[in-house]
Order: structure tokens, then C-alpha cells, then sequence
């Protein structure tokens, strides 16, 4: 038997036994209209019988009457034989986690002040992209009524909508991005806060994009248009702006753009930057950092800059003898701290790799040479050897190793063992720099949010593979790529929240406290807390619940479902959410939901 009908049959049984003894229905002739019907209490007053109508049921379907008119008699097994059917049900526990998060955190309201047809599309297609990231035509099919695959369409209010609508809502998305980041940093942000700013490119299908170039691919697909995009995050990894630019523009650029909105779109005076080496470069603080006044810098030296530092005997080994972290000062860095740092587990895999390249750099060598000696078509002029010699070292980036003699018809080669030691001997070693004071900001402090740019790579993560796709890129337009990855932004901001909320049953670790003071120093490598180690080997929580991948926790939420339950004949209807497991009424309690009201 449904478990449903379990339910309402017990639920019949209690008013039966309460009230079938002294509750009927009662037929009223009301002259030329057409007969009263009533539910009618009998009861005694006094050792006086007397009766009272309890309610007026006469708009009811004569079905519907009959049926009580059984069940007030005791005729309880008529519930088997109305024929309660689940006529639907929908995956929802993970749509409500969901859209239950971003209203709780204020999406809607970010987005736009007041409820409209487009804003209920982007929230639909924000949840779309963190539950099941698709076309828009494949999520408009989830979102209809008739091929629904959750409860989304419902819970949101667009259960009638098409890929078109989706996609001029998408362009009123776009239309609101700079009033949406403003409302972002002016809750994130305020004068003096860190902002961590790092690129990342993805590829595009098709060569119609104006945005699409050539340019260097992170996802190895060099043959493939790229774009490229930037992200604005808080301190904590929370992102509060983005940026399309062209496949072929190069990371360092970017920079000037992202100062321009900070200071003029989101009115912000002082602010500091923080950025990769390859981002904030010496050019960068010396064109657009440095003049502004207001604009302070966290970022690390190129290897070049360390050799020099290295060559005028600023980084002597027995600056380590007792921390791994030093300040430094050096006339070429004026007005600027250097942080030096040693890593000695970074220094072995270092060596460590190298050795492997330049073993592997000399084996494709040896095939030059040997290539200018065999004895059938050798290899013969100085050009022929330099292009196949060229090719090597582009790939290895290993020519600064290596001595190497060119003629006609031969080639011979040795490692530059001086130039090796010489970089060996900085194995492990990088310097932090930054414009603000040791009363600003400390060096252990400094070094901690250098390191936390690693926030913005998971978030680049989570965007193209983990979680969102974003990647590949089918959209044809610059505006309609501008508003894809704005909305995966969005999407972003709600899965951070999410996750932070339900880290005690993610693998994620919840105590870094805990991880921070097993640390010797800043600089040494992170590792994890106890607890998050016992999560990792046990797979359950302290609890004894089973942990979950953020990805597979959906997958489980999913598994409640919003079920439509009828019975056709007498015109009766009711939506269930099905009981949550342990495991999912811990995920609603931490993220503060309820499904059964989504």
C-alpha cells in the first residue's frame, strides 16, 4: 500500500474514532433553491440531546460528499478503493537547497529590487547551472511542465518558458551586471579591503565570436579560440566582479580595467590589489599602481628578479638558519617590502623535476645528433638543426641548461652545469612584495594572503570543470559570452555560501584552526586538520553520516522528491515531499531550509 494512503487512512481512522459517533450529514430542504448540505453535531446539554452545524458543505462535489458520509459512518476502507495515485514526482530536495540558499542570501534582491518575468528566469537558470549545467534549450525542457526534471520550474514560477526567453533574459542579465557587482562590493568590500585578482582562458566552439583568438590555452586545447576572463574576489574567496576580454590579450593588461572599476564603479579610493607575478608585473606598479594614490599591491617576484637579488648576495643561505621567511630590502624596490621565503619540500620537488626535464631534454637531443651522423639522408645545414634544435627547447623550456654547438653537418651538446647550480642553489626560494607598511600588515600575514589567491584558482575550478562548465564556450556573440560567464559568476557566489555552510559533511575541511596550527609557519605547506583527516579516511562524519563530495551531496538531495498525489475520480489532490533521510535533514538544518515550503 502507498505509504501516502497509510497516512491518510490513519488520519481518517482518528476523526472517525473522535467524531463518527456524534458528526453527520444532514439534508436541509431550502424551498425552491436547492437543498442545504450540512455537517451536523450532536451533542447533549443539560441530559438534553441538541445538535449544531459545524459547516455548510453544499458547493462540495456530490462524490466528495458521499465519501464523507461513509468515512463519518466508519466505512474507513474506502480509502483503498479511491485509487490514490502519485501521478508525479519531481527530484526536489536539491532544487530547494539550492534556491534556498540564494534567497537566503539575497540574490534575488541583488539582482533586482523588485519581482519581474526576467529576474525569476535568471534565478531558474542560476539553480539550473549549479544543479545540472546545460544548454539553454536542454534547460528550458527541464523547467517545462511537461518535461520537467525537477522541481525547479515550478518552485520559481516558469514552468512555461523556451530557450528564447531564456536568452533575452540572459541579455537583461547582462544589462544589470554593473549595477549587480556594485551591490556585491558594496557588501563585500569597503575602503582598505583586499582584492584578489587572477585570468584564466577557456576555448570557444565555432569562429563566429568577436572575442574569440588565438591566444595561450590553460585547458591545452591550442588549437581551439580562446577567451579570456577575469575575476574580482574578496579576501575570503567570495567573486564580486568579472571581466570577457579577447583570447590573444595578455594577463598583465587586464590590470587597468580592473583598477578603473574599482575605483570609479565601485567608488572605492583605497584598495589593495592582490595578484600573481604575472599579473602585477614591475611595468603594471610602475604605470597604473604606483601613481594612483590609494592603490597598495601584494604580489612575488619573477625568477629573473630573484636572480638578482641572489647575484648581489641579498639571499644568503644563512638568512634561513632560523625561520624560512626573512625581509629583505634592495634599492631596486623602492618603497616596497620584500619577503623572502624557503620552502625546503618545494626545493625537493623542484630539483626533483628539473633532474626529469633535462633527462628528458637530452634524450630528444641525442636524436638531433645521432639524426647529423646517420648514414641515409643525415640531417645537414645550420637551419634545419636550429628549427628541429628550436622545437626542443620551446616545448622543454630547458635551453638555459644546455651548451650546444651548431655546424652544417653536425651537432654536439652538454648540460651548463654552472647555470644549473646556480638556480638550483634558489630551489624552494620566492619573495613576496608589497607596498604596504609592517604596521598595515605583517610578514607572516602578507605571505598568508599572497597564498590566498589559491581561492580564486578553486573558484576558476569549480566554474570550467568541477561544478559549472562553463567551458566549452558555444555562445556566438561578445554579449551573450559576457553573460554566460556572469551567470556562472552568480552561480559561484551561491555554491560558496553553499559550501561554506555545509562543510561539516563535505570533504572540505572544517576546522582551519585547526589545520593553521599544525603548520610550523606560514610558509610551510598546509596540511589538513585531524578532523578533516578522519573524514577522509573514515567517509563518515563524528555523527557516523556517510560524507559527500559537494557534486554527489546534490545527487542524494535529489533523491527528495515533491510528489503530486490525486484521486481523479473524486476530484482530490495534495503535493508530498517525501521524509528526508538523517543525512538530508542535516544538509537542510545547515543550510537553514525547509523543503517542505519551497
Amino acid at each position: 500500500m502507498c505509504t501516502h494512503v497509510i497516512v491518510i487512512k490513519q488520519l481518517i481512522l482518528l476523526i472517525v474514532n473522535l467524531y463518527s459517533r456524534r458528526m453527520y450529514i444532514a439534508t436541509v430542504p431550502n424551498r425552491n433553491s436547492p437543498p442545504a448540505i450540512l455537517i451536523r453535531e450532536s451533542y447533549r446539554e443539560g441530559g438534553k440531546p441538541k445538535t449544531r452545524t459545524v459547516a455548510n458543505i453544499s458547493k462540495w462535489k456530490p462524490a466528495r460528499i458521499e465519501a464523507l458520509r461513509h468515512l463519518l459512518k466508519g466505512n474507513v476502507d474506502l480509502v483503498e478503493a479511491q485509487q490514490f495515485e502519485i501521478t508525479r514526482s519531481p527530484p526536489h530536495g536539491h532544487v530547494a537547497a539550492v534556491l534556498g540558499t540564494l534567497r537566503k542570501v539575497g540574490i534575488e534582491q541583488i539582482i533586482h529590487s523588485r519581482q519581474s518575468r526576467e529576474r525569476d528566469l535568471v534565478v531558474a537558470m542560476i539553480v539550473a547551472r549549479i544543479l545540472e549545467p546545460s544548454s539553454k534549450l536542454a534547460t528550458a525542457r527541464g523547467l517545462s511542465k511537461q518535461t520537467l526534471t525537477s522541481s525547479l520550474g515550478e518552485c520559481v514560477g516558469v514552468e512555461d518558458t523556451n530557450e528564447d526567453e531564456l536568452y533575452e533574459a540572459l541579455d537583461w542579465l547582462l544589462s544589470r551586471q554593473a549595477a549587480i557587482e556594485k551591490k556585491l562590493a558594496k557588501r563585500h568590500l569597503q575602503e582598505g579591503s583586499l582584492v584578489l585578482y587572477d585570468l584564466t582562458s577557456t576555448w570557444v566552439e565555432g569562429r563566429s565570436c568577436p572575442l574569440a583568438k588565438l591566444g595561450y590555452s590553460r585547458d591545452g586545447k591550442k588549437n581551439k579560440l580562446q577567451i579570456e576572463f577575469g575575476l574580482l574576489c574578496e579576501r575570503d574567496g567570495r567573486p564580486v566582479g568579472v571581466e570577457v576580454f579577447e583570447g590573444n590579450t595578455g594577463d598583465p593588461t587586464t590590470l587597468g580595467s580592473q583598477i578603473r572599476k574599482v575605483r570609479e564603479r565601485f567608488e572605492l579610493k583605497k584598495i589593495v590589489f592582490v595578484g600573481d607575478r604575472g599579473m602585477i608585473t614591475e611595468a603594471r606598479i610602475r604605470e597604473e599602481l604606483r601613481p594612483e594614490e590609494g592603490l597598495e599591491w601584494i604580489s612575488s617576484l619573477r625568477a629573473p628578479q630573484i636572480q638578482l637579488l641572489a647575484k648581489d648576495g641579498m639571499l644568503q643561505p644563512s638568512l634561513f638558519d632560523e625561520l624560512d621567511l626573512a625581509e629583505i630590502h634592495h634599492p631596486s624596490f623602492p618603497g616596497e617590502r620584500l619577503i623572502a621565503c624557503r620552502n625546503p619540500l618545494l626545493a625537493t620537488e623542484r630539483t626533483r623535476k628539473r633532474e626529469a626535464m633535462l633527462v628528458s631534454t637530452e634524450s630528444k637531443l641525442e636524436v638531433i645528433r645521432k639524426a647529423t651522423k646517420r648514414d641515409q639522408r643525415p640531417l645537414r645545414g645550420k637551419d634545419a638543426i636550429g628549427i628541429r634544435l628550436g622545437r626542443v627547447f620551446a616545448r622543454s623550456k630547458m635551453g638555459k641548461h644546455f651548451r650546444y654547438t651548431i655546424t652544417d653537418d653536425s651537432f654536439e651538446f652538454e648540460r651548463d652545469n654552472e647555470n644549473i647550480k646556480r638556480e638550483a642553489a634558489l630551489d624552494g626560494i620566492y619573495i613576496i612584495r608589497t607596498s604596504l607598511t609592517e604596521k598595515a600588515i605583517s610578514a607572516d600575514e602578507a605571505v598568508k594572503t599572497y597564498k590566498g589567491l589559491a581561492v580564486v584558482e578553486r573558484a576558476f575550478r569549480c566554474c570550467k570543470t568541477v561544478d559549472l562548465n562553463v567551458r566549452p564556450i558555444y555562445h556566438y556573440t561578445a554579449e551573450r559570452v559576457r553573460a554566460h560567464i556572469f551567470l556562472c559568476m552568480l552561480a559561484y557566489y551561491v555554491e560558496w555560501h553553499m559550501r561554506k555552510a555545509l562543510v561539516p559533511i563535505l570533504f572540505d575541511d572544517d576546522d582551519t584552526d585547526g589545520a593553521q596550527a599544525k603548520r610550523s609557519s606560514i610558509v610551510s605547506p598546509a596540511t589538513p586538520s585531524d578532523s578533516a583527516q578522519a573524514k577522509a579516511s573514515t567517509k563518515k562524519t563524528p555523527d557516523g553520516l556517510p560524507v559527500h563530495s559537494f557534486r554527489t551531496l546534490l545527487s542524494d538531495l535529489a533523491t527528495v522528491t515533491k510528489n503530486r498525489v490525486e484521486n481523479e475520480a473524486r476530484g482530490m489532490s495534495f503535493t508530498s515531499v517525501t521524509r528526508p533521510t538523517p543525512l538530508q535533514h542535516k544538509a537542510f538544518d545547515l543550510l537553514g531550509i525547509n523543503p517542505r515550503t519551497m
